[in-house]
Protein backbone atom coordinates (compact mmCIF):
# COMPACT_ATOMS: atom_id res chain seq x y z
CA UNK A 1 0.00 0.00 0.00
CA UNK A 2 1.51 3.57 -0.95
CA UNK A 3 1.21 6.23 1.80
CA UNK A 4 -0.13 9.65 1.53
CA UNK A 5 2.73 11.24 1.38
CA UNK A 6 4.18 9.00 -1.59
CA UNK A 7 0.92 9.13 -3.51
CA UNK A 8 1.35 11.44 -6.44
CA UNK A 9 -2.04 11.14 -8.17
CA UNK A 10 -3.08 14.96 -9.05
CA UNK A 11 -6.84 15.81 -9.80
CA UNK A 12 -6.59 19.08 -12.13
CA UNK A 13 -9.70 21.50 -11.48
CA UNK A 14 -10.10 24.36 -13.59
CA UNK A 15 -10.88 27.36 -11.64
CA UNK A 16 -12.94 30.08 -13.35
CA UNK A 17 -15.12 32.37 -12.54
CA UNK A 18 -18.19 29.89 -12.77
CA UNK A 19 -20.29 28.63 -10.14
CA UNK A 20 -20.00 25.27 -11.36
CA UNK A 21 -16.12 25.33 -10.75
CA UNK A 22 -16.78 25.16 -7.15
CA UNK A 23 -18.74 22.47 -7.45
CA UNK A 24 -15.60 20.72 -9.31
CA UNK A 25 -13.49 21.93 -6.63
CA UNK A 26 -15.57 20.78 -3.95
CA UNK A 27 -15.36 16.90 -5.51
CA UNK A 28 -11.37 17.01 -6.53
CA UNK A 29 -10.38 18.59 -2.69
CA UNK A 30 -12.55 15.82 -0.52
CA UNK A 31 -11.49 13.09 -2.99
CA UNK A 32 -8.34 14.11 -2.05
CA UNK A 33 -8.78 14.47 1.14
CA UNK A 34 -10.00 10.88 1.30
CA UNK A 35 -7.68 9.07 -0.88
CA UNK A 36 -4.68 11.01 -1.02
CA UNK A 37 -2.85 13.07 -4.24
CA UNK A 38 -2.99 16.41 -4.54
CA UNK A 39 -5.28 19.25 -6.48
CA UNK A 40 -4.14 21.24 -9.42
CA UNK A 41 -6.36 24.52 -9.65
CA UNK A 42 -5.28 25.99 -13.62
CA UNK A 43 -6.53 28.54 -14.44
CA UNK A 44 -6.30 30.10 -18.14
CA UNK A 45 -6.28 33.25 -19.40
CA UNK A 46 -7.02 34.15 -22.83
CA UNK A 47 -3.99 36.33 -24.40
CA UNK A 48 -4.99 40.18 -25.50
CA UNK A 49 -6.06 41.67 -28.39
CA UNK A 50 -3.27 43.52 -30.54
CA UNK A 51 -3.92 46.80 -29.57
CA UNK A 52 -0.86 48.77 -30.10
CA UNK A 53 1.62 50.41 -27.44
CA UNK A 54 2.67 47.85 -25.09
CA UNK A 55 -1.70 48.21 -23.96
CA UNK A 56 -1.17 44.33 -24.35
CA UNK A 57 1.19 44.07 -21.80
CA UNK A 58 -1.38 45.81 -19.24
CA UNK A 59 -4.40 43.92 -20.27
CA UNK A 60 -2.14 40.46 -19.84
CA UNK A 61 -1.26 41.98 -16.28
CA UNK A 62 -4.61 42.87 -15.21
CA UNK A 63 -6.26 39.02 -16.26
CA UNK A 64 -3.06 37.14 -14.65
CA UNK A 65 -4.24 39.67 -11.57
CA UNK A 66 -7.53 38.33 -12.07
CA UNK A 67 -6.79 34.84 -12.12
CA UNK A 68 -4.37 35.23 -9.37
CA UNK A 69 -7.26 36.43 -7.16
CA UNK A 70 -9.48 33.49 -8.39
CA UNK A 71 -6.73 31.07 -7.48
CA UNK A 72 -6.13 32.79 -3.96
CA UNK A 73 -10.29 32.58 -3.46
CA UNK A 74 -10.78 29.07 -4.22
CA UNK A 75 -7.46 28.09 -2.29
CA UNK A 76 -9.08 29.82 0.59
CA UNK A 77 -11.73 27.10 0.16
CA UNK A 78 -9.51 24.38 0.26
CA UNK A 79 -8.07 25.40 3.20
CA UNK A 80 -10.92 25.36 5.11
CA UNK A 81 -11.88 21.32 4.43
CA UNK A 82 -8.30 20.78 5.86
CA UNK A 83 -5.08 18.96 4.52
CA UNK A 84 -5.44 18.85 1.51
CA UNK A 85 -2.31 19.44 -0.53
CA UNK A 86 -2.88 21.79 -3.77
CA UNK A 87 -1.09 23.65 -6.25
CA UNK A 88 -1.52 26.33 -8.97
CA UNK A 89 -1.20 27.13 -12.47
CA UNK A 90 -1.65 30.15 -14.67
CA UNK A 91 -1.41 29.56 -18.19
CA UNK A 92 -2.51 31.64 -21.00
CA UNK A 93 -4.05 30.86 -24.44
CA UNK A 94 -7.05 28.70 -25.07
CA UNK A 95 -8.61 26.86 -22.42
CA UNK A 96 -8.94 23.29 -23.81
CA UNK A 97 -5.67 23.45 -25.40
CA UNK A 98 -3.79 24.67 -22.57
CA UNK A 99 -5.31 22.52 -20.26
CA UNK A 100 -4.39 19.30 -23.02
CA UNK A 101 -0.78 20.58 -22.80
CA UNK A 102 -0.34 20.79 -18.41
CA UNK A 103 -1.76 16.71 -19.20
CA UNK A 104 0.78 15.86 -21.28
CA UNK A 105 3.76 17.37 -19.31
CA UNK A 106 2.63 16.47 -15.91
CA UNK A 107 2.38 12.22 -15.59
CA UNK A 108 1.10 12.97 -12.10
CA UNK A 109 -2.28 14.61 -13.36
CA UNK A 110 -4.24 11.46 -13.07
CA UNK A 111 -8.32 12.73 -13.50
CA UNK A 112 -9.23 15.87 -14.78
CA UNK A 113 -12.27 16.81 -13.17
CA UNK A 114 -14.99 19.38 -14.35
CA UNK A 115 -18.85 20.34 -13.23
CA UNK A 116 -21.42 20.61 -15.78
CA UNK A 117 -23.58 24.22 -15.98
CA UNK A 118 -26.82 24.06 -14.60
CA UNK A 119 -27.82 26.15 -17.68
CA UNK A 120 -30.05 25.02 -20.19
CA UNK A 121 -28.05 25.87 -22.48
CA UNK A 122 -26.08 22.63 -22.23
CA UNK A 123 -23.11 21.47 -20.03
CA UNK A 124 -20.63 24.47 -20.54
CA UNK A 125 -18.15 24.63 -23.38
CA UNK A 126 -14.70 22.41 -21.78
CA UNK A 127 -17.12 20.12 -20.56
CA UNK A 128 -18.58 19.56 -24.36
CA UNK A 129 -14.79 19.37 -25.52
CA UNK A 130 -13.76 17.19 -23.29
CA UNK A 131 -16.49 14.80 -23.37
CA UNK A 132 -16.29 14.63 -27.24
CA UNK A 133 -12.45 14.23 -26.99
CA UNK A 134 -12.76 11.12 -23.66
CA UNK A 135 -11.76 8.57 -26.33
CA UNK A 136 -8.55 10.76 -26.75
CA UNK A 137 -7.78 11.78 -23.43
CA UNK A 138 -4.81 9.96 -21.41
CA UNK A 139 -6.22 10.27 -17.98
CA UNK A 140 -10.40 9.44 -16.86
CA UNK A 141 -12.59 12.58 -16.82
CA UNK A 142 -15.17 12.91 -14.02
CA UNK A 143 -18.04 15.60 -14.64
CA UNK A 144 -20.18 16.76 -11.95
CA UNK A 145 -23.54 17.97 -11.89
CA UNK A 146 -23.82 21.46 -11.47
CA UNK A 147 -26.48 21.19 -9.43
CA UNK A 148 -25.47 19.11 -6.60
CA UNK A 149 -24.79 20.72 -3.27
CA UNK A 150 -22.01 20.29 -1.25
CA UNK A 151 -23.19 17.99 0.93
CA UNK A 152 -24.53 15.84 -1.55
CA UNK A 153 -20.83 16.08 -3.19
CA UNK A 154 -19.09 14.75 0.23
CA UNK A 155 -21.25 12.01 0.32
CA UNK A 156 -20.00 10.40 -3.05
CA UNK A 157 -16.03 11.49 -2.34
Amino acid sequence: MVSQVEYKRKFLVVIDETEECDRALTFAAWRVKRTGGTVVLMSVVSPPEFIGLGVEDVLRAEAVEEAERNLDMRLARIKEIGEVRSESVIREGNGAEQIEEVIGKDHDIAILVLAASKSSEGPGPLVNHFANRAHALPIPLTIVPGHMSDEEIIAIC
